[in-house]
């Protein structure tokens, strides 16, 4: 395999594209909006100290992220998404659900398209998908900066 081969995706968010890729466009934004109700909730060392989440800019809502890796080199994803932009809250939630659990490497090597693949692109605005990119573009550099701070 060569550095250019498209890498697969990790089990879990092949699992989250295949579920939109199987529905209508209509069903896929009520999908959508049914991982917005299961954001996770942030830890309490994060709930009581937001300012360690990193604001997402690219977001039109206020959304703060931070893909931690802990000692066992397994990285979690937390984000916080308010009630009132669902769909900002159920872009988070996909990332939260899909990236923890995973491995440094395979965070680095998700796609930066990996919010086009879920076929959303008419169903949501191009600017909410770049708010998701840029969630994910987030996730993998501070993924990036854990580790070399570690070396």
């Amino acid at each position: 395999m060569t550095d250019d081969a498209v890498k697969p995706l990790p089990a879990s968010l092949e699992e989250i594209r295949e579920d939109f890729l199987a529905l209508t466009e209509p069903e896929r934004l009520q999908l959508l909006l049914e991982f917005s109700r299961e954001l996770p909730e942030l830890p309490e060392r994060y709930a009581l100290a937001p300012g360690l989440l990193e604001k997402v800019e690219e977001c039109q809502s206020p959304v703060r992220a931070f893909a931690e890796v802990d000692d066992d080199e397994v990285v979690h994803f937390y984000a916080s998404a308010p009630a009132e932009a669902p769909t900002t809250r159920g872009f988070a939630s996909i990332l939260a659900q899909g990236l923890s659990g995973l491995s440094p490497q395979e965070v680095v090597d998700v796609p930066e398209d990996f919010p086009m693949q879920l076929g959303l692109t008419r169903a949501v605005s191009a600017l909410r998908l770049n708010g998701m990119t840029g969630m994910l573009t987030r996730a993998k550099r501070q993924v990036v900066e854990q580790l070399a701070a570690r070396a």
